[in-house]
């Protein structure tokens, strides 16, 4: 795997790491989980801003050094919005993504082959995210070339898909009880969730 994730590093242009204000966001997140015991420290941290067009990377694999192992696109939920992300659901059937502090589970074989399963670690955000199998995956809808024919990623059905390319060696990096946080200015989300206003 080590050589896998080399050779991927290596062939990935120069990235840009993300936003100071989503990476402190995960780490309070993060802090507050551990604290919980729901998560261990030490750990790489995977940041997804959604704020951001699906055209644009933004989806971040940090080490816990703080840089960055990845820069991906990144695909959100046909309910969630075309390009641009709007609205976040935890809902089943509502084909929307979900935001807040997951942490990442066992992998498996499926019908988007290799497959990361998510559990989410806010109840009424992302709780559900077993039972919608909310999973990270490959998907050839969420390439740069896709983005050079239709102007925007395809959408999933609220899963963050990844392109193909890099999904086995990004899932294998992250597997197994890291975090991954989903970022969006959703209002309620940030006045409600406890994991960002841990005492």
């Amino acid at each position: 795997m080590l050589l896998t994730l080399l050779a991927v590093l290596l062939a990935t242009p120069s990235v840009a790491a993300p936003r100071a204000d989503v990476v402190s966001s995960a780490r309070q997140a993060v802090d507050c989980a551990v604290k919980r015991g729901d998560l261990q420290s030490g750990q790489l941290l995977t940041v997804i801003d959604y704020r951001l067009p699906s055209s644009e990377p933004r989806l971040w694999v940090l080490d816990p050094d703080g840089s960055v192992l990845f820069e991906e696109l990144v695909a959100h939920g046909q309910g969630t919005g075309a390009d641009q992300a709007r609205d976040f659901s935890d809902v089943q059937g509502s084909h929307q993504s979900s935001l807040g502090l997951f942490v990442t589970a066992e992998t498996y074989t499926g019908k988007h082959g290799h497959s990361l399963r998510l559990d989410g670690l806010e109840p009424g955000w992302n709780g559900r995210a077993r039972e919608r199998a909310i999973v990270v995956h490959g998907a050839d809808y969420a390439t740069a070339d896709f983005v050079a024919r239709h102007g925007r990623l395809g959408r999933s059905w609220g899963c963050p898909a990844v392109r193909p390319e890099i999904s086995r060696a990004l899932i294998d990096a992250i597997a197994g009880g890291s975090p991954l946080f989903a970022y969006f200015d959703d209002p309620a989300w940030l006045a409600s969730s406890e994991l960002l206003r841990c005492r």
